[in-house]
């Protein structure tokens, strides 16, 4: 998935003079110019138009949807119209309490009330538009941190409904999702996809085969290409534009920003190989994404400098708005953190996220000593975290057979081999003892016996003295619940396997500063006047930790909203002013 960095020739300008050099000529009007075609760029162009706004979303890449499609869709916003209807809701002071316990002070005050208690209004806007906006609650999908005070052991993570991706018409096919390998067409909710996943283990898990059967059955006569996960949310989004008539146009870059009197008044986009000129008469909403794939700022921002580009996020994901908000005096912040994942670099190219991989029972991950460094089952953010500060990469999951034989990894079905291009890259490695693994991945052999034996001591107790695994509610959901602690099981049935882990993440994290509006602010804290952004080409309301699944997606869609919101106060004032 890595991409070529921009040229400096091509990398977006603030044209501060061309309204002067041409008269002040626009090709395109609009109220609101949207920048990227992500969960943020769409939502903010769907509450422009609730607004009473016009709304254009303009995408430098010949496929919409961005890490939204790539990813797995859920959604963390407390309180909202789904977790009601499910006997969910929330205390919006709880939320607070909990986005303070997570976040702490590394994020202004004003922005995590404002979530906490604005982040539903959102979802009762989409709902309240839109006929295609459908979602369920993913029961047990537990808060990241559900510990901390106000945190949710059951979960606050809503997931949209899958839904035929022929409704898009032509449009389907500048639409890709997250590629999850699925035989004869059979579609899964990430929710469904986690229970059957323990089919091998758990008898209640039998449920899901008459469904899966069903599906695939049926598609075979119904012929639908059911889209799942982000590409579902980011369908339905799409779905509701083009029923409220919001243009999108696809092959857009953002080549310049226009100032006037120290204003953002609009944009120079790149189209059908020439230039259009948008005016932007209450504001431009960036909706970018991260630097994901600009080796250049990866290697001045975050600490994996030099190494190979492990991100997962889109590969138009170049830092396009960074630059874009710093050449009209943009502050950032959390430029060195990242939505860290770790990952596994699949020799076909791309990289595969390891979840449920790092909860299975049977399995230890080691540093190049041999040694255990992290609860393996933690957030991904966390446990990434602990990688990156301790330098532990690559490291290395060890499992046994009986792992082999009962639960999936990274898409290969339990009771099969790895694919053989994994040996002979040295991605995966397989011997009859431990000794011999440690041997073959370069790792003290005695370091490696001595972890295994005292994990082994551990999950015989149920209790993982070292690090924690398993005293989350968190750790469990991927588990196996058949065991006492579903995340601890002795590693003792050769042969042995050990797959290298990558220091991966879904996108970066730090970007401009905004408010608690989504206007961006320069580094003296004054608003740059014109110009908003939302997701993740914005400072992250999540600080450096990351409160539970969708909370990447959800901020990206309440700032959105927000940011709009002013943006068409701002358009009220002028009708008034005007009048």
């Amino acid at each position: 998935m890595a991409t070529t960095p921009p040229t400096p020739e091509s990398r977006p300008s603030v044209d501060r003079d061309s309204a002067q050099r041409d008269d002040g000529a626009w090709d395109e009007e609009v109220d609101l110019l949207v920048v990227g075609s992500g969960a943020a760029g769409m939502v903010g162009a769907i509450a422009a138009h609730d607004a009473g706004l016009t709304a254009l979303v303009v995408e430098k890449a010949d496929m919409f949807g961005g890490s939204t499609a790539l990813s797995g869709g859920g959604v963390w916003i407390p309180d909202n119209p789904t977790l009601r209807a499910a006997g969910r809701g929330d205390s919006r002071a709880e939320v607070r309490r909990y986005l303070q316990a997570v976040v702490g002070d590394r994020v202004p005050a004003d922005r995590l009330d404002v979530y906490a208690q604005r982040g539903p209004e959102v979802l009762e806007m989409l709902h309240r538009v839109s006929r295609h906006m459908e979602f369920s609650w993913c029961p047990g999908y537990s808060d990241y941190h559900p510990e901390e005070p106000g945190g949710r052991p059951l979960g606050r993570t809503i997931e949209p409904r899958p839904i035929d991706g022929r409704l898009l018409g032509e449009d389907e096919r500048h639409l890709k999702g997250l590629d999850v390998p699925a035989p004869m067409g059979l579609w899964l909710t990430g929710y469904e996809a986690r229970v059957l996943m323990m089919v091998q283990r758990d008898w209640r898990s039998w449920r899901m085969l008459p469904v899966a059967g069903w599906r695939v059955v049926s598609n075979l006569f119904r012929r639908r290409r059911m889209k799942t996960l982000g590409a579902a949310l980011i369908a339905r989004l799409r779905l509701t534009m083009k029923d409220l008539g919001i243009p999108l146009w696809l092959r857009a870059p953002v080549t310049r920003l226009v100032v006037e009197d120290g204003r953002v008044t609009g944009a120079v986009v790149g189209r059908e190989g020439g230039e259009v000129r948008v005016r932007a008469r209450h504001g431009v909403l960036l909706a970018t994404g991260g630097f994901d794939h600009d080796m250049e700022m990866r290697k001045a921002h975050l600490p994996e400098a030099g190494r190979p580009d492990h991100s997962m996020g889109a590969p138009g994901n170049t830092g396009d708005g960074h630059r874009l908000g710093e050449q009209v005096g943009a502050a950032t912040d959390l430029m060195d953190d990242a939505w860290w994942m770790p990952g596994v670099a699949l020799p076909e190219g791309g990289v595969f996220p390891l979840v449920s991989e790092r909860c299975i029972p049977p399995m230890v991950i080691v540093n190049s000593e041999g040694r255990r460094f992290a609860n393996e089952s933690a957030p991904y953010v966390n446990f990434v975290h602990a990688q990156l500060d301790g330098g532990h990469i690559p490291a290395y999951e060890i499992f046994d057979a009986k792992a082999r034989r009962r639960y999936q990894f990274a898409g290969v079905l339990p009771g099969r081999d790895f694919p053989p291009e994994w040996y002979r890259t040295g991605l995966a490695t397989k011997a009859t003892s431990l000794t011999a693994l440690a041997e073959a991945i370069g790792v003290p052999a005695d370091a490696l016996r001595q972890t295994v034996e005292r994990f082994n001591t551990f999950a015989r107790e149920g209790k993982d003295r070292d690090f924690g695994r398993g005293d989350s509610a968190y750790d469990h959901y991927y588990g196996d619940p058949t065991l006492p602690n579903p995340v601890l099981d002795t590693i003792d049935a050769g042969p042995y396997y050990a797959v290298r882990i990558e220091a991966g993440d879904l996108g970066t994290k730090g970007g401009l500063v905004t408010d608690p509006a989504g206007r961006v602010l320069r580094a003296d804290g004054g608003a740059v006047e014109g110009l908003y952004a939302s997701g993740n080409v914005s400072a992250s309301v999540m600080g450096n930790d990351y409160a539970g699944a969708g909370a990447t997606i959800g901020p990206a869609m309440v700032f959105a909203h927000l940011a709009v919101e002013h943006a068409a106060g701002r358009a009220r004032q002028a009708v008034v002013v005007a009048d």
